[in-house]
């Protein structure tokens, strides 16, 4: 069933034209991108209409402003049905408790996170940087033979939930640590952990900063290490990201360039995957 026939007796033709085309699900909360403005006196029956033909979704809402601040989180607004922001995800066995507006997640980057996962060899040691509530660690640690996974994340709310999250899953092969992945070496916390580990893989799933970081991982890597690095990028342009990486590392064997979806017209999310030869 299409949007706009959901609405053919309760909207106006200009009406039905302006509905958004475009809207995630994460568990029992539907999310609109966004909505028309031309459409705000029509968004409680907007929200009821879909409350009463889907018995999924117990929650409508709409994303409001920009992605904002260190964390990449949008604010939400509850259009109808419940008036929470918290609920529970299914994904490639793995249940996921999270609020949508305190944590960044995405739904779409379902497919990608399986990807990684069965890509990963059995008895690697991992290293997932800006971790969220960690969607990629449980992924993996379900859907793999991985034999130990560390996270950082520095945003308290994502890094709560996943705690929560491990124990959710019974994931026992994930540490999950709390900070900022810039201050790596000057948090003692974190230091005392990681000081000295040299991983089999690296995870770097923030498209719009990586790059910033990818000297970081200079001080975890070995010969053989491979680095799932994530990017923004126009179509024509991957090379970019290409040159971004070898600014750090001289000599890499890139094994994949994947889409992992549109951003907007002819700008994609990309992952170029690459193993260190030597460094």
């Amino acid at each position: 069933m299409s949007l706009k026939s959901l609405f053919i007796d309760d909207l106006s033709q200009e009406e039905l034209n302006l509905l958004p085309n475009s809207f995630d699900l994460i568990g029992d909360i539907l999310i609109f991108s966004e909505i028309d403005k031309k459409l705000a006196k029509k968004e409680k029956v907007i929200g009821n209409k879909i409350l009463e033909n889907f018995s999924n979704v117990k929650v409508v809402a709409k994303k409001v402003g920009l992605v904002k601040g260190k964390f990449r989180t949008r604010k939400i607004k509850v259009i109808a049905g419940e008036n929470r922001k918290e609920t529970l995800y299914k994904e490639n066995g793995v249940l996921l408790k999270l609020n949508v507006e305190t944590s960044y997640f995405s739904p779409r980057l379902a497919t990608e996170r399986l990807r990684i996962a069965k890509s990963v060899k059995g008895g690697e040691v991992i290293l997932v940087m800006f971790a969220g509530v960690l969607p990629y660690p449980l992924v993996i640690s379900k859907n793999s033979n991985a034999n130990f996974i560390y996270t950082v994340e520095a945003n308290s709310e994502a890094y709560k939930y996943g705690l929560e999250n491990i124990n959710l899953n019974k994931a026992d092969n994930i540490k999950s640590i709390k900070g900022d992945v810039k201050r790596v070496f000057n948090d003692e916390h974190i230091k005392k952990i990681l000081e000295n580990k040299r991983f089999d893989r690296i995870i770097m799933p923030l498209p719009k900063d990586a790059a910033n970081f990818l000297k970081i991982t200079k001080d975890f890597v070995k010969k053989g290490t491979i680095i799932n690095f994530y990017d923004f990028q126009e179509e024509d342009n991957f090379s970019k990201s290409l040159t971004k990486i070898k600014k750090i590392y001289k000599k890499i064997k890139v094994l994949d360039i994947v889409k992992c979806g549109q951003i907007s017209p002819g700008k994609y999310r990309i992952c170029v995957d690459f193993k260190i030869i030597n460094f």
